[in-house]
């Protein structure tokens, strides 16, 4: 009962345009068509190790309505309104300081915190549950009550859109097990990526974070003391009445900075465990297309669509359309609400800046 889950939901998921958009974004999307979107797999995923009351979705005010409608479970109180996107480490801030008032409301004593994006894909999710309870069994420890761990992924492909977790040589091929961590890489090329996974010892960084309420505490107050002493300002009005006044008051005064380069960077308690539970940081198109089911000719297809001549090609257009596609190979093709998109798949990284083109049109 001693378990939280903060899910960090404020994102928009540019590079899934045009399905995702500001008034809809990807965390509330089916994207592959299995009957429920990104935010509610994730809150069904820690349903088995954290109890439906101590979840918290921090997100935008303006998405607050969408949290409750995906996930019931929840109450309003249990959705944090962030009145600006200020990065990763003031929302983990934010949710801990509720956190701290809710577990003192209790009489709970150095709760355990998960921190997880909305919008991630797991297959296997009994052995993903498995490395929670791991993890919280790790940071429940005395000796561990400042530890700060982070969940890694085996990689598969020299992925040069993840940061990397480097534990130490003698550690190669680790799984399922508590490794102390070396270094944090980020995202490399593909040279440097190729050298990761011919190394062995290095692990995506899949941005699932464990910790004691104590541990993530100390740590921002050693490497983020701005941040906590502004919020320390106003420590007695979290979980009341008041709190929502205070935040859209002082947020803005936050670093606009990653819990990456703001804390686990600098920590020197630092730990991962490396798993294996079909993982993917579903965050591009090319991540839609691996993961997605495909046709004799390589096409992931959904939608009401006739292929003809293509072949590894991405399409996907909205319920109630239809499409004719010919003569495409490694393209990407994306209909929904009058928005089109037709691309090369190996320029999926350039989305965003069109997006950001378009708007200023």
């Amino acid at each position: 009962m001693s378990n939280y889950c903060i899910i960090m939901a404020g994102g928009i998921g540019s590079r899934f345009w045009p399905l995702s958009k500001n008034n809809y974004p990807k965390q509330f999307l089916d994207i592959f068509g299995t009957g429920k979107s990104f935010i509610r797999s994730t809150f069904e995923r820690f349903l088995p190790v954290v109890p439906a009351e101590n979840f918290l979705v921090v997100t935008n005010a303006a998405y607050k309505e969408l949290v409750l409608e995906h996930i019931p479970e929840m109450t309003p109180n249990q959705v944090l309104c962030e009145p600006m996107r200020r990065n990763t480490a003031p929302c983990i801030a934010y949710a801990s300081y509720r956190i701290q008032a809710m577990a003192k409301a209790k009489g709970e004593t150095n709760p355990n915190i998960v921190v997880t994006p909305a919008d991630h894909l797991v297959t296997n999710e009994r052995e993903f549950q498995r490395i929670i309870s791991m993890g919280f069994d790790f940071v429940s420890q005395p000796n561990h009550k400042e530890s700060l761990l982070t969940i890694g992924i085996t990689p598969s492909r020299p992925e040069t859109g993840y940061g990397y977790i480097e534990v130490a040589p003698e550690e190669r091929g680790g799984e399922s097990r508590v490794i102390e961590v070396r270094n944090f890489k980020e995202k490399p090329d593909l040279d440097h990526a190729k050298q990761f996974l011919a190394a062995g010892n290095y692990f995506w960084n899949s941005g699932i974070f464990i910790w004691s309420l104590d541990g993530i505490m100390t740590a921002f107050r050693s490497f983020l003391p701005d941040m906590v002493s502004l919020f320390d300002s106003g420590a007695e009005l979290f979980n009341t009445d008041a709190e929502q006044q205070f935040i859209n008051e002082k947020f803005a005064q936050c670093q606009n900075i990653s819990i990456d380069f703001g804390v686990m960077e600098h920590a020197t308690q630092r730990f991962t465990i490396p798993a294996n539970f079909g993982w993917s940081d579903i965050g591009t198109w090319g991540s839609f297309y691996t993961h997605a089911q495909h046709d004799a000719d390589g096409n992931a297809l959904l939608g009401n669509i006739v292929v003809r001549e293509s072949k590894n090609t991405v399409i996907n257009i909205e319920p109630g359309t239809e499409a004719i596609v010919q003569g495409l190979d490694h393209c990407l093709v994306a209909y929904r609400d009058n928005s089109l998109l037709v691309c090369r798949l190996d320029d999926e990284q350039r989305i965003k800046e069109w997006v950001e083109d378009l708007s200023k049109q």
